[in-house]
């Protein structure tokens, strides 16, 4: 899978999707506000519905909006009927702490086999219990973890070892990208994806002396040509 964007623009995900690069969508309610989508549920529904098609049968996670257990089970009852590519995201716990949030998870994937991208985590133990829970994703914010003074390659390895080890099925998702470095170095360190907003994802293809060399071609064959 590798990579995933990080959008809710429905043109910036057809672009990238047209090059073949992406392998999977995730958004949030930050990054749907940032793109501009407002309205309600309806709107989001419209947004959602309208990006599972584009990238069908890739995978699409989508937020839950609240943090009441039953509203939250509800939603993404809701959510995961939209499409059959939509995946529902639930943060760890609640806004105060509250640890509710897991039992929507487990209840999710066991009862109604809704797959559920667990987010908004920082370490591998907050991941161990999602994936434990049965999530499908555990995904843990890179760049915050490392915003804190921490490097997260140590915390996604030991996560990925104790999965497979234990032979747990969640697939870890690395987030809050900062650099384009950290993509390659999540994976390398044992991320299933890496999440990626389109700008860096413009930055791993442009290098600056890719475009010098390309250049440099340009010149030489127009020369050539001209003989």
């Amino acid at each position: 899978m590798t990579i995933f964007i990080d959008s809710s623009n429905l043109n910036e995900i057809e672009r990238f999707h047209r090059m073949g690069i992406i392998r999977g969508v995730t958004t949030n309610p930050t990054i749907m506000l940032n793109n501009g989508v407002t309205g309600g549920i309806q709107r989001l529904e419209a947004q959602a519905k309208q990006i599972a098609r584009l990238v069908a049968p890739m995978p699409v996670s989508i937020e839950v909006t609240c943090q009441d257990p039953l509203e939250m089970l509800n939603q993404a009852l809701m959510f995961a009927n939209w499409a059959e590519n939509i995946n529902v995201k639930i943060t760890i716990h609640g806004p105060e702490g509250e640890n509710e949030n897991l039992n929507v998870v487990h209840e999710l994937e066991n009862k109604h086999n809704i797959r559920v991208n667990v987010t908004a985590m920082m370490s591998a133990q907050q991941c161990l219990l999602a994936a434990l829970a049965g999530a499908t994703y555990v995904s843990i914010f890179g760049g915050r973890v490392n915003d804190m003074g921490f490097n997260v390659c140590g915390e996604i390895r030991k996560l990925r070892n104790v999965l497979d080890y234990q032979g747990l099925k969640s697939k870890i998702i690395v987030g809050s990208t900062r650099e384009t470095i950290n993509i390659i170095e999540w994976l390398e360190a044992g991320a299933h994806i890496v999440t990626v907003v389109p700008g860096l994802l413009e930055k791993m293809i442009v290098h600056p002396y890719s475009i010098e060399t390309v250049r440099q071609f340009l010149r030489d064959a127009e020369k050539a040509m001209s003989k």
